[in-house]
């Protein structure tokens, strides 16, 4: 599939959400996927970028991201009825090997994605293999999410939350999700 860049990657103006502060790490990412269609929000004057973001959540992000194209046949997760806001983001998601789902028939879309999810996600979505590795002492060199977690770094997506460790099975905040695409552009 074709990933879209969605507009430029400086949006044109911060958000008014009275929880994003202008100079917050996150600021510019969340006003560049307000501006892109790519979330609107909890409502019109919260983002809620601490709360955890949900699998349901990020592939929706990502769908959006692409411009939101039409799968060709909807997914058969038992978890996700065809009428939920995100049942064609799965679909697309399934479609582009994004992911398989949780096992067992299900996609989880209520389960908060960690981070590692998070890059995995991103990275087949959008990301090229790379000869680095990772260097965090929380990430297996095996590691499902090795390579993601790689590409990640290099190409400037995340760095870690520190002191050498990726956090993989950390949550995904939507403020570090949106971030996350933010880079990638």
């Amino acid at each position: 599939f074709l990933w879209r860049a969605a507009g430029s990657p400086e949006p044109k103006t911060l958000s008014s959400f009275a929880d994003v502060p202008a100079d917050a790490y996150y600021a510019k990412a969340v006003a560049w996927a307000v501006e892109n269609g790519i979330t609107k929000g909890v409502s019109g004057t919260l983002f809620a970028p601490d709360a955890t973001c949900t699998r349901a959540q990020i592939v929706t992000f990502l769908w959006r991201a692409a411009g939101s194209p039409e799968p060709k046949a909807m997914s058969s997760f038992a978890d996700v009825s065809t009428d939920a806001y995100y049942a064609k983001a799965v679909a697309w998601a399934v479609e582009n090997g994004i992911t398989t789902g949780t096992g067992d028939g299900k996609f989880s879309p209520d389960a908060t994605c960690t981070r590692a999810q998070s890059v995995t996600f991103l990275f087949r979505a959008i990301g090229k293999l790379v000869d680095s590795k990772a260097e965090f002492s929380d990430v297996l060199t095996d590691s499902y999410y090795a390579n993601a977690v790689a590409w990640a770094v290099e190409n400037g997506v995340t760095n870690g939350i520190g002191d050498g460790l990726f956090g993989p099975d950390n949550s995904c905040t939507r403020a570090q999700i949106v971030t996350f695409l933010f880079r990638a552009y």
